[in-house]
């Protein structure tokens, strides 16, 4: 599977974004695909994943409320809403399909990372 992330860039605190993973070689189906984060220095975080069967969502605690990820069945695609974005926010965004979690060695596949700018 091929992962193909977009949608990132520079947004003021408080504002919204849509990321979006596209997967190219295979479709979706029997994996979760998942939005992991990462800032230098630092190890990579998980956002969120969702069960491309079951859409089945699980958010990290610092972006509940916040965050929605969603499944384009059509398109092969999974959404990652970014509502009410705080400067914490900033980071290297990586989707990944795999088998599920937030543990990223659960993951087999990763995209290219899209950044995310969030400004005070």
């Amino acid at each position: 599977v091929q992962l193909q992330a977009s949608g990132g860039g520079l947004v003021q605190a408080g504002g919204s974004l849509r990321l979006s993973c596209a997967a190219s070689g295979r479709t979706f189906s029997g994996y979760a695909v998942g939005w992991f984060r990462q800032v230098p220095g630092k190890e990579r975080e998980f956002v969120a994943a969702i069960r491309w069967s079951s859409a089945r969502p699980m958010y990290a605690d610092s972006v509940k409320g916040r965050f929605t990820i969603s499944r384009d069945n059509p398109n092969n695609t999974v959404h990652l809403q970014m509502n009410s974005m705080k400067p914490e926010d900033t980071a290297v965004y990586y989707c990944a399909a795999g088998r599920d979690g937030p543990a990223a060695r659960g993951y087999e596949y990763w995209g290219q990372g899209t950044q995310v700018t969030v400004s005070s």
